[in-house]
C-alpha cells in the first residue's frame, strides 16, 4: 500500500479556513491532512461549530500567537512553527492569501526545504504601506507553485520574473460561496436572521457595512468621518461590527447615526444572507469585495487601491478614498446613494467556477506524484 503525502495547512484567520474548506475536501482520498492554526486573528466565534458548519476538523496544531506589532507576531510564529516542521516534516505546505501566518509558514517551510503552495498568488496593490502587501510578495518569492486566482495575477507575476510553477487556479472563495447560496440556504439563513436580529427590516432596501482596517478604524479622523457620512444615507444600514472596530467606537467617542445598526460578528453563512439580501456593500475588506462581485451585489471599498482589480475594471466596485488617511464625506456620499443595481453575479465574475479546489487537487497529484 503506497503512503499518503503529508500535507500541512498553515493558517491564522478566519477567511484563510473558508478558504481551506472546499481544498481539505477534495484533498482527502489522496493526501494526509494536517492543520496548523497560528491563532493570529483570535475569534471567539471560531469554536467546533465554526468547523463544523465548514466540514472541518479541529486544528491539530494550534500556536496561540495573537497581538503584538508584526515584527513581534510574525517572529513568534517562526520559533514555533521550525519544531513542528523538524518533529512532524510534511511533504507539502500549503499557505493562503497574505497575513503574517501567511509569510510566516512561508518562511519557516522554505529555511527547511519543504515544497509551498501559495493559494492566492499573484495578486498585487502595488502599495508597500500595506503588510499585506509585503506578504504576499515574500511569499511568492519563496513559493514553488503559485495558484493565482485571475489572469492578471499571472501577469503580474511574469512582470516580476516568476514563471516557473504559475497556475491559473480560479478563487477557493468561490467554491464555499456557491455551496452556501443556493436558494434553500439562503431561505433558512434569511429567516434565522430575522429571528437573531430583530429590531432590523429585512424586509426593506438596505446597504451592508464591514470595517476592520487599521488604516481606517485606528485613525480618530478616519473613523469619525466614515460614521458620520452614516447619516445621511438614503437607505439603513447593518454593520456587524469586528471587536477592534467596536473598542475604538467607544474609545473616541463616537456616535452611531440612526441610519446604522450595530450587531455582533456574523457567521459565514449569515454574512452571505444578509449580503445577498443587500443592496450595496461597503467595505475595506478584501474577501468581502469578491463575495459582493459574485453575489451580484455592488461595492464600496473604503480604500484607495485595491489588490481585486478585476472588480472595478469590471465596474462592480469603486473606491471610495482618494487619500488613504482622509475621507471626503461628499464623495462617499455620492457613491454611497448612487441608484446601482444589482447584477447577476455569476455571469461576470472573473474569479473561476467554483472548481479550483478539484483544479488544485489535480496539480498537486501530478507535481507530487502520489
Amino acid at each position: 500500500m503506497i503512503k499518503k503525502q503529508k500535507i500541512l495547512h498553515i493558517l491564522g484567520a478566519r477567511p484563510q479556513f473558508i478558504k481551506l474548506a472546499p481544498l481539505h475536501k477534495v484533498l482527502h482520498n489522496n493526501f494526509k491532512q494536517f492543520i496548523l492554526h497560528t491563532g493570529q486573528h483570535y475569534d471567539p466565534k471560531m469554536s467546533g461549530q465554526f468547523f463544523d458548519e465548514l466540514n472541518l476538523p479541529k486544528p491539530d496544531f494550534n500556536l496561540e500567537v495573537s497581538g503584538g506589532g508584526h515584527a513581534h507576531q510574525t517572529g513568534r510564529m517562526l520559533m514555533a512553527l521550525e519544531p513542528i516542521l523538524k518533529q512532524h516534516p510534511p511533504h507539502i505546505v500549503i499557505v493562503y492569501g497574505d497575513t503574517n501566518s501567511t509569510l510566516a509558514g512561508a518562511l519557516a517551510a522554505s529555511k527547511l526545504n519543504i515544497p509551498i503552495i501559495h493559494v492566492e498568488a499573484g495578486l498585487r496593490s502595488y502599495d508597500w504601506k500595506m503588510p499585506e502587501e509585503q506578504n504576499r510578495v515574500l511569499t511568492d518569492r519563496v513559493s514553488q507553485i503559485l495558484m493565482c486566482p485571475t489572469e492578471q495575477a499571472v501577469t503580474n507575476l511574469q512582470k516580476e520574473g516568476i514563471r516557473e510553477g504559475v497556475y491559473i487556479s480560479g478563487d477557493l472563495m468561490m467554491d464555499t460561496i456557491r455551496q452556501y447560496t443556493d436558494s434553500n440556504k439562503l431561505e433558512q439563513s434569511l429567516k434565522k436572521l430575522k429571528k437573531e436580529i430583530p429590531n432590523f427590516n429585512f424586509t426593506d432596501d438596505f446597504f451592508f457595512l464591514t470595517l476592520h482596517r487599521p488604516s481606517n478604524v485606528d485613525n480618530p479622523e478616519m473613523l469619525s468621518g466614515i460614521i458620520n457620512s452614516l447619516k445621511d444615507s438614503s437607505k439603513p444600514i447593518l454593520f456587524p461590527v469586528h471587536p477592534r472596530t467596536k473598542k475604538n467606537l467607544i474609545q473616541f467617542s463616537i456616535n452611531i447615526p440612526k441610519t446604522v445598526t450595530l450587531v455582533e460578528p456574523l457567521s459565514y453563512q449569515a454574512l452571505l444572507t444578509a449580503v445577498k439580501k443587500s443592496k450595496k456593500v461597503i467595505t475595506d475588506s478584501g474577501g468581502l469585495q469578491k463575495e459582493a462581485c459574485f453575489l451580484g451585489v455592488p461595492c464600496i471599498t473604503l480604500r484607495d487601491t485595491t489588490e481585486w482589480v478585476e472588480t472595478v475594471n469590471i465596474g462592480v466596485n469603486q473606491l471610495a478614498l482618494k487619500d488613504a488617511n482622509k475621507i471626503d464625506q461628499r464623495y462617499f456620499l455620492q457613491l454611497l446613494n448612487d441608484n446601482v443595481s444589482c447584477f447577476d453575479g455569476p455571469s461576470i465574475n472573473p474569479y473561476g467556477n467554483g472548481t479550483s479546489a478539484k483544479f488544485i487537487c489535480d496539480v498537486l497529484l501530478k507535481e507530487f506524484k502520489t
